[in-house]
């Protein structure tokens, strides 16, 4: 194999690579504003939920406690 030959396919190689390597990059950045989103998205529900539990919580509170009689 001639020398300038195997430097083409080197430099061919490389650049593959490096095409690679930023494609990467960005399904990296897409996938870490995805986590970013979601989080936010499950911190706001955790949070609602959370407000959804005092709610009821606090209607049980109001019920009346029924005694069961012997009858």
């Amino acid at each position: 194999m001639s020398s300038p030959h195997l430097i083409e396919q080197l430099a061919e190689r490389v650049e593959r690579l490096l095409l690679r390597h930023e494609e990467l990059q960005r399904t990296n950045a897409l996938m870490a504003e995805q986590l970013e989103l979601l989080t936010a998205e499950r911190d706001s529900l955790k949070s609602r939920l959370s407000a959804a539990r005092a709610r009821v919580d606090a209607l049980l509170e109001r019920l009346p406690v029924q005694h069961k009689d012997a009858a």
